[in-house]
């Protein structure tokens, strides 16, 4: 597999550091308010990267922190009356609520900032120690200019930005582009003992603490949004390398923006939304559908006529599923002449998507190969198929589909009851009864029910 290296510029292939295992670090979100859909293009591209290396035999441990302290949370708690606490524990399951909507699965771990402050503070001590770090009136400061490969991951010039970095009156910082690692206590915030005083971590050395902790010094893909790659990202590496004497990070990557109309997402211009917000137009697997049918690392255009599409283009395939579906249940065991040519063709699209993901985890080009499979096995696969080649099929619609985490709702319909009504309604044709069989269909549809009649008989599925 080839990973396009936001540290290196390139594409490289793609080497874990322990044969067969791939540490994986996602920065979450900041738990103050609802995900965004900007939040969420990272949440669903890094969560089908997992899929995909576990799909190709990794076993994978993924991280993704949820940032339970910070300036914002705080600033929301008091406006709210509340603690930092209370809120964040809020804001946690509303995520949660979100993500699970978007199919992303839990990550192995999901550390919070709070619960690692001994480390955190210890990751401080050691960069103090190393002389990467200051202390002033209880805060503590990391050295820029102490570190020479400060830069490295953004490839911005150091000089350069000293240059135009702005002077705040009275800043205690010895230098404008230092950044705290410990922030002193305010009256009316949330702050633990430190060796320094009361106070609280600065942001980017959470995700440094946790990410060390859980994958070690040293691990093999750290993701997130462009917009970290500085100055999260570049703070992080730098008090990452300094504290430890090892490189950090092997792989970085990093999904492009998000715009709206053709217009930067902000709540001044007024089309700023969350997935909450989407979730009340449009099912969400059509969001998760419309963010893989970019690269990831391409900024994608957000409109309410791309969601559509993707909704058309999704439903395509749920034909498709629930075609194969309703042919296995009426196939016959003996194969057909064109059988054993088809099945063994379908190798080749399994092939192609891989070749697709394994160029940087390009999901567009892996839908495109999904869609091409779609169109054969739908002209391929008929009532006189044999069961072996209907299974076959579906199989490989399951299995491709699943590794973008897509077409994961139940389309087969078992409930008795559901069952039964469609069986009266059958019986009403029969009968010539077409009052009684539009009744009973417009009582389906109001359960979530819809019936298609065909020459082999009626096929259910849900709306």
């Amino acid at each position: 597999m080839q990973i396009y290296n936001t540290q290196t510029r390139k594409k490289e292939e793609f080497v874990p550091l322990v044969p067969g295992k791939v540490g994986i670090y996602v920065c979450g979100p900041t738990v103050y308010d609802f995900i965004h859909i900007g939040n969420a293009r990272p949440t669903i591209v890094f969560d089908t990267l997992r899929r995909y290396l576990e799909y190709r035999g990794y076993d994978v441990k993924y991280v993704q922190n949820l940032t339970d302290i910070d300036d914002k949370m705080i600033a929301r708690a008091n406006q709210e009356g509340i603690t930092v606490k209370e809120l964040g524990e809020r804001f946690i399951a509303e995520y949660f609520k979100d993500a699970d909507s978007l199919n992303v699965r839990r990550a192995d771990v999901h550390p919070r900032a709070t619960d690692h402050i001994g480390l955190i503070i210890g990751m401080i001590k050691k960069l103090e120690k190393n002389g990467k770090a200051y202390a002033v009136n209880g805060s503590v400061y990391f050295s820029v200019a102490s570190d020479a490969d400060y830069g490295k991951l953004s490839g911005r010039d150091i000089e350069e930005l000293m240059s135009g970095a702005r002077v705040e009156v009275d800043d205690e910082k010895r230098d404008p582009m230092d950044f705290a690692l410990w922030k002193a206590a305010k009256p009316g915030e949330p702050s633990w003992d430190s060796p320094w005083g009361k106070g609280r971590p600065g942001w980017h050395i959470e995700c440094s603490a946790m990410s060390t902790k859980y994958l070690g010094e040293t691990f093999d893909i750290h993701c997130g949004g462009q917009d970290l790659v500085f100055p999260h990202h570049e703070n992080e590496v730098a008090q990452s390398e300094c504290a430890t004497g090892k490189p950090f990070v092997r792989y970085w990557m990093h999904n492009g923006y998000i715009n709206i109309d053709n217009q930067k997402m902000s709540k001044s211009l007024g089309n700023f939304f969350t997935v909450r917000d989407i979730g009340k137009e449009f099912d969400l697997e059509a969001l998760r559908m419309f963010m893989l049918s970019a690269h990831y690392r391409s900024p994608i255009n957000f409109s309410r006529e791309l969601i559509e599409q993707a909704k058309t283009a999704l439903e395509r395939l749920y034909n498709a599923k629930r075609n194969l579906e309703y042919l296995l249940g009426h196939a016959k065991d003996e194969a057909a002449e064109k059988d054993e040519t088809f099945i063994k063709g379908l190798d080749g699209w399994r092939d192609k998507f891989c070749a697709a993901m394994d160029d940087d985890l390009n999901t567009a080009d892996a839908l495109g190969v999904l869609f091409e499979a779609v169109r054969e096995i739908n002209s391929v696969c008929d009532a006189d198929s044999g069961k072996a080649a209907v299974q076959a099929a579906l199989a490989l619609l399951n299995e491709l589909s699943g590794v973008l985490g897509l077409l994961y709702k139940e389309t087969q319909v078992e409930d008795p009851e559901i069952l039964a009504l469609v069986e009266q309604r059958t019986q009403a044709r029969k009968d010539k009864n077409w009052a009684e069989s539009d009744r009973i269909r417009d009582l389906l549809k109001e359960k979530g029910i819809v019936v298609e009649d065909t020459p082999q008989g009626a096929k259910i599925h849900r709306v």
